[in-house]
C-alpha cells in the first residue's frame, strides 16, 4: 500500500546517465521552487557500483545502489522514477506498482504495445490503493506549449484543420558515430520513431485533445552498421528517420517527421497548428516564444504575434525568476514533477497517464505496420 501523504516522500531514480542526470536536477529543485510535498533524494540506482556512487554524490543523492529490486522493498522509498533503456521499463514498472510505489517512467512507455497495455492495466488496478503513475512527456510542461494548450482549449483556433510537427536531430548523421543501445531494437524498441516520435505524437494528442484514427507512415535507416568499442561493425536494427500522415478524429490532418540524421538540427522540435479561426507556431530551440495568428484581428493588422512566455502570469514561470527572464529545457522536468507531487498530495489524477503512453505506443506501432505494408493506411 502506498503512503501518498508521507512527508518527505522518498525518491529512487533507476538510471544515472542522461535522463538520470536531468531527473536528479529536477528532484533537487522541485520543492525549493514549487509549493509541493517535500521530497528526499533517497537512492540512485545503476549497474556500475563505482560510477553510480560517483553520480549519486555529484547529483545530491543520500546513497547509491545496484539492485533496483532491493529498492522496492524499502519503506523509505515512495516514488520510483525509471530512467533506464526501454527494455527494462516493463519489468521495473510492474514490480514497482506491485510493491505499492508511485511511478514515473521515461518515454516511450514500453518497447511494445503488449507491454504498454499490461503496464496501463496494472496501474488501473494499483490506483485503487492511492498510487499515482505518469509517463514523463516533459514537453507538455514547456510554458509556451502550456499557453498553446490553453488557446486551443479556449477555442481560439476553432476546429483544427492541419498540424505539422517535426522533431529533428543530427547526432547520428556521421556514419562513424559509435554503436549505442539506442540503435538496438531489443533494447530501445525503435529508433527515432520511439525516441523522438513519442514526444511528437503525445504533443499532437495533448494539444488538440483529439485522437488519431488512421495513418500512413514509413521508416528508414540511413546507416545500417555502426562501429563498436572494439572496432567491429554491428548491424543497426532500428530506424534513423520516420514519418507519417495521420487523420485526427475531428477531421484534421497531421504531418509528422522525425530524424536523428538531420544535419544542423540539434534539438529541433517544431510545431504548427492551423485552425479555422487561428494558428499557432512553436520551435523548441526558442522555447520561451509562442507565435499566434488570430483571423479575427482587423484585416490590416493581421499577422503572427510573438508571445514571449516569461511573465509571472504564464504557466509555471512565476515560480522562477522576475518577469522577462527566460527559463530552459531542464525546467520542464521540474514542472512535470511539481504536477506529479501536487496530484499525489491532492488525490487528483496524474498526467500524462500510462493510458496516454499506451495511446502513443499504439500510434508508433501503427507507423511501423504501415511501413511494413508499403505505406498502406492503418486504422488505430
Amino acid at each position: 500500500m502506498s503512503t501518498p501523504h508521507s512527508t518527505p516522500l522518498g525518491v529512487a531514480v533507476i538510471g544515472y546517465a542522461f535522463m538520470g542526470k536531468a531527473h536528479s536536477a529536477a528532484w533537487r529543485n522541485v520543492s525549493a521552487y514549487f509549493d509541493v510535498p517535500e521530497v528526499e533524494q533517497t537512492v540512485l540506482v545503476g549497474r556500475d557500483a563505482e560510477k553510480v556512487a560517483a553520480a549519486a554524490q555529484k547529483f545530491g543523492w543520500k546513497e547509491s545502489g545496484t539492485d533496483w529490486r532491493a529498492v522496492l522493498e524499502r519503506d523509505d522509498v515512495h516514488i520510483v522514477d525509471v530512467c533506464t533503456p526501454g527494455i527494462l521499463h516493463h519489468e521495473i514498472v510492474l514490480a514497482a506498482l506491485a510493491a505499492g510505489k508511485h511511478v514515473i517512467v521515461e518515454k516511450p512507455l514500453a518497447n511494445t504495445v503488449a507491454e504498454a497495455q499490461e503496464m496501463s492495466d496494472a496501474f488501473e488496478a494499483a490506483r485503487t490503493n492511492g498510487q499515482h503513475a505518469i509517463v514523463n512527456f516533459n514537453y507538455r510542461r514547456v510554458p509556451a506549449l502550456a499557453v498553446a494548450k490553453r488557446l486551443v482549449d479556449e477555442g481560439r483556433l476553432g476546429a483544427i484543420r492541419h498540424v505539422r510537427i517535426s522533431y529533428l536531430q543530427d547526432w547520428l548523421s556521421d556514419p562513424a558515430s559509435p554503436m549505442t543501445w539506442r540503435l538496438r531494437r531489443e533494447q530501445a524498441g525503435s529508433g527515432a520513431l520511439g525516441d523522438l516520435g513519442s514526444h511528437a505524437v503525445d504533443l499532437v494528442l495533448h494539444l488538440t485533445g483529439e485522437r488519431i484514427d488512421s495513418l500512413t507512415g514509413g521508416v528508414h535507416t540511413f546507416v545500417s552498421q555502426r562501429p563498436t568499442t572494439d572496432g567491429a561493425l554491428e548491424a543497426v536494427t532500428v530506424d534513423d528517420a520516420a514519418w507519417a500522415t495521420a487523420r485526427l478524429s475531428g477531421g484534421g490532418i497531421v504531418q509528422l517527421e522525425v530524424s536523428r540524421a538531420a544535419l544542423g538540427k540539434k534539438n529541433g522540435l517544431a510545431l504548427e497548428i492551423y485552425g479555422e479561426l487561428g494558428s499557432l507556431s512553436f520551435d523548441l530551440e526558442n522555447l520561451n516564444e509562442l507565435h499566434f495568428f488570430d483571423s479575427r484581428d482587423a484585416a490590416g493588422e493581421q499577422g503572427f504575434r510573438r508571445i514571449l512566455v516569461t511573465e509571472a502570469g504564464h504557466p509555471y514561470v512565476g515560480n522562477w525568476w522576475p518577469d522577462g527572464h527566460i527559463i530552459g529545457w531542464e525546467h520542464t522536468f521540474v514542472h512535470q514533477f511539481a504536477e506529479f507531487l501536487t496530484s499525489i498530495r491532492d488525490g487528483t489524477e496524474s498526467q500524462p497517464s500510462l493510458a496516454d503512453g499506451l495511446r502513443v505506443q499504439r500510434a508508433l506501432a501503427a507507423v511501423e505496420r504501415s511501413a511494413a505494408a508499403g505505406g498502406s493506411s492503418v486504422t488505430l
